[in-house]
C-alpha cells in the first residue's frame, strides 16, 4: 500500500499552492520594504512599527493585485516620505473599507509608477 508521491496525505495541492503564494508574497513585500527603507534613509526611522506593518500590508495586497512583471518594474527606492504617508493612507482606506479595494490599489499603483 505504498504512495506514489512524497506528499503527505493530509496536505492538499490547494493548501500547498496557498502556502507557496503566501511565502512569495511575504518575500516580495520584504524586498519592497527594504528598497523603500534604503530610499528613505534616516527618514525611515520616523515611522512606527505599526506604520511599517501597515505599509507592508498594502504592498502585499498590491503584489497580489498587479501582474508580477509589473511588480518587478516598480521602483520603491524612489518613494519619498510624503509618498510613504500616502501609502499609509491607502492602508487605512483598505482596512476601514472606506473605498473599493480595487480603486485603492489602483491609486497606490499609480503613485508608485509615477515615481519610477
Amino acid at each position: 500500500m505504498g504512495m506514489n508521491n512524497n506528499q503527505r496525505p493530509d496536505v492538499t495541492d490547494e493548501e500547498i499552492g496557498m502556502r507557496t503564494f503566501q511565502i512569495r508574497k511575504a518575500q516580495a513585500v520584504e524586498r519592497a520594504n527594504e528598497r523603500l527603507r534604503q530610499g528613505l534613509g534616516s527618514e525611515w526611522s520616523k515611522f512606527t512599527s505599526e506604520e511599517i506593518e501597515a505599509v507592508g500590508y498594502v504592498l502585499g495586497e498590491l503584489w497580489a493585485y498587479v501582474a508580477h512583471a509589473d511588480w518587478d518594474d516598480l521602483k520603491f527606492s524612489t518613494l519619498g516620505i510624503t509618498d510613504t504617508r500616502r501609502i499609509l493612507n491607502f492602508a487605512r482606506e483598505l482596512v476601514n473599507h472606506k473605498r473599493n479595494s480595487v480603486d485603492v490599489l489602483q491609486d497606490c499603483y499609480a503613485l508608485i509608477v509615477s515615481k519610477g
